[in-house]
């Protein structure tokens, strides 16, 4: 099995050791092609305004001067010439990719540009702490990275369907199993503007989120939930965002 790896932290990121690790335990043909900086935050987004360089950084290891889609698009179209990937593995990503963050997501829309290009894809996550920030426990995705990859082939991908997979902040042992959730929401009232000044007095701003506040306890059956209860979250996401159930009621509205 031909597997091309991404992540949207950039070429140098420790995770993307780590997934190369995930992906050579299920194959020895893995080829990395990643962002040469980070692109945390990116979501979809296509280069299509600026020319993408291309830098071989080891064999079958590239950085992209684009975004994580860029990455994909390059490594499946140009790179691995006519023998396409198999599979596509995003990730893995320093901190979780969970609730909203799917929207937001540079890790993602890896996961979400292979399964575009037909290819069975999937977005890796470690959650980290305050405590844990420096140091994520990255050996629980390593563990169990394989296994989930594993378990979901077996099944059989749908087209336009992808899997989001979040690792929970704590080492193996003390993970409590693997479980299948839904996109969980946060409360974004805790959402805010972090404004500052320069040395020079100028004003600039970080988008942040209020500390100190407790926030609310997430829905049962999510992966915000999964994760706060140390379990493995697994996230089937399809690319069609059609409200079906709005279409049939909007139907007497426009005929």
């Amino acid at each position: 099995m031909r597997i091309l790896c991404t992540n949207d932290d950039g070429i140098h990121a420790y995770g993307l050791k780590v997934v190369e690790e995930i992906a050579r335990a299920l194959s020895p043909d893995v080829w990395i092609v990643a962002p040469e900086i980070d692109q945390s935050g990116v979501s979809h987004s296509l280069s299509l305004n600026d020319p993408l360089r291309l830098r071989e950084v080891a064999p079958q290891h590239f950085a992209v001067r684009g975004t994580p889609t860029d990455c994909v698009i390059m490594g499946a179209r140009h790179l691995m010439g006519e023998v396409q990937p198999e599979l596509v593995l995003s990730g893995v990503n320093r901190g979780r990719n969970a609730a909203e963050d799917v929207t937001y997501s540079g890790t993602i829309a890896g996961a979400m540009e292979g399964t575009i290009l037909g290819i069975p894809s999937f977005a890796l996550s470690q959650e980290f702490s305050p405590a844990t920030r420096q140091q994520p426990h990255w050996e629980t995705a390593v563990r169990f990275g394989p296994e989930v990859v594993r378990k979901v082939l077996e099944v059989g991908l749908p087209p336009a369907t992808l899997v989001n997979v979040n690792f929970p902040d704590c080492p193996p042992a003390a993970v409590e199993g693997i479980v299948l959730t839904r996109q969980g929401k946060r409360n974004q009232d805790l959402l805010r503007i972090d404004g500052r000044h320069d040395g020079r007095g100028n004003p600039y701003y970080w988008i942040a989120f209020s500390r100190g506040a407790a926030p609310d306890a997430p829905e049962p059956g999510t992966d915000l939930a999964a994760l706060g209860a140390r379990y493995v979250s697994v996230t089937p996401l399809r690319l069609d965002l059609t409200d079906d159930a709005l279409m049939a009621r909007l139907q007497s509205a426009f005929g």
